[in-house]
Formats: C-alpha cells, structure tokens, sequence
C-alpha cells in the first residue's frame, strides 16, 4: 500500500487542535491500513518521527430527517481515525502550523 492511499485526510476539530502544541495529530486513514503502515506513511510523507499510533473505528451515526413525503432515515459512513503522536526532538508537521 503507498504511503498516499493510507492516510486520506486531517481531522479539524477543536480536540485535535489542542493536541497540535503536544505534537500529536490526527488523521482519517485507510480501513485496511496497520498501525505499521500509518507509522511508515506519516514517515514518508512529512519526513518526521513517529514515537506511537494509536488507531479507532468510528461507526456509523443514524440521521433522521422529516421531509413532505414523510421521514428519510440514513446513516453517515464509517471510517477509521488514527491519532499519530511524533518524538520529543522531532520537527512539527508544517502542514498544521497554520492552525494553532
């Protein structure tokens, strides 16, 4: 698996916000992807170092919304969130500097 199918997207929340400044960042990751593989894709794509992965399955939310033909029931996808946090002597993402 390439380093750029692994990791899909940031997470931008007011939570991962707060663990910018403790050099941890969170990110929307393939489902198939190893805590391994985040590791070595984080790596490669912002040449930094990574001192651990800690990885979660989010589930799917129920939506309910009323319309004029009656009541439309779904579901938001699933996906799977990993909270990288890099080594005290590491460099920061620049990517998030940014958003402090």
């Amino acid at each position: 698996m390439d380093a750029y199918d692994v990791i899909i997207k940031p997470v931008m929340t007011e939570k991962s916000y707060a663990g910018i400044q403790n050099k941890t960042y969170t990110f929307v990751v393939n489902k198939d992807a190893t805590k391994i593989d985040i590791k070595n894709a984080v790596n490669k794509i912002f040449n930094v170092e990574v001192e651990k992965v800690n990885t979660l399955n989010v589930k799917p939310k129920t939506k309910t919304q009323n319309t004029k033909g009656g009541r439309t029931i779904g579901k938001t996808s699933s996906y799977k969130k990993a909270i990288v946090t890099l080594k005290a002597d590491s460099k920061p993402i620049e990517f998030f500097e940014n958003f402090k």
